[in-house]
């Protein structure tokens, strides 16, 4: 429960730095670069082992670690895309009410059971993502961009199912650290890609917010997964409860976090969802 606390504590404090990033005016695109570097560092630094990069080619996890990096990046870049066209709490739903397709694989994949209170503290918690996300005034949306909505909801619950794949078929144990250190790098490549393509059509400068910004959010950017890894492999909760507590409590905490550093107000169905969002998690965790 400890890793899986940690992950939580890791992925809420990703989110207050994007909000930090506004307050000290970083160009998020770079930082989110640096981070990727960063976070790859770390890990290669925290690998107990020898870094034997022929050995690393030659492991069963490398293809995949490759893919989902550079899934990593195009992601993110949806869900810029989306709070753009659709709005921030509806992105933000979509990322998280994406933990019903790791539940579902988890039980369809690996033969997880669920009881019947944990069916209903799944339930419940996609209405407490949903509930502490909403704004008072109401929103409008086109058909057209509901599309991407939709593909970052696609998006998530398949990087949340691959890292579940991994774990459960490919890495072991000591390998936590370097497959997640991995993951980072091959996201690092795909933005080196990204910004080198952009310099060919505008001046590019990475100036030093950016790049404190990168090692703010790349620090628990990494510990986030690697925590989740771990929490993973711990045999007491199955991956739908871990993926259910991880979702809805990284919710809660940000919201109440809003509330303490950044004097967000909540409306009374807000408050409702956090509401919601405890109940879920006694019931995934405890039955």
């Amino acid at each position: 429960m400890l890793d899986l606390l940690f992950s939580v504590l890791c992925t809420s404090t990703i989110f207050v730095v994007f909000k930090l990033f506004d307050t000290y005016k970083v160009q998020t695109p770079y930082a989110i670069v640096v981070n990727y570097v960063v976070a790859f560092t770390v890990g290669i630094c925290l690998y107990e082992g020898t870094v034997n990069f022929g050995s690393i080619f030659n492991a069963s996890w490398f293809w995949g670690a490759m893919g989902l990096g550079i899934f990593f990046i195009l992601i993110f870049n949806l869900m810029a895309r989306a709070s753009q066209v659709a709005g921030v709490s509806v992105a933000s739903v979509a990322t998280k009410m994406s933990l019903v397709i790791p539940v579902m694989a988890g039980v369809i994949l690996y033969n997880e059971k669920l009881s019947a209170l944990q069916v209903v503290g799944i339930l419940l918690a996609l209405a407490a993502v949903y509930f502490t996300s909403i704004k008072e005034k109401s929103m409008v949306i086109s058909k057209k961009a509901l599309l991407l909505p939709l593909l970052v909801f696609l998006g998530s619950g398949i990087i949340d199912t691959s890292i579940k794949y991994f774990e459960e078929r490919h890495v072991a144990p000591q390998e936590v650290a370097i497959f997640s250190a991995m993951l980072f790098g091959f996201a690092a490549l795909s933005g080196f890609v990204f910004i080198g393509y952009k310099a060919t059509r505008e001046t590019v400068g990475i100036n030093i917010r950016n790049v404190l910004g990168g090692i703010f959010l790349g620090v628990p950017n990494y510990f986030s997964i690697f925590f989740l890894l771990r929490a993973l492999q711990n045999e007491s909760l199955s991956s739908a409860a871990i993926f259910t507590i991880n979702n809805v409590a990284v919710v809660m905490l940000c919201t109440l976090l809003g509330i303490l550093m950044f004097k967000e107000r909540l409306s009374p169905k807000n408050w409702g969802g956090i509401a919601l969002a405890v109940l879920s998690i006694v019931l995934v965790a405890l039955f």
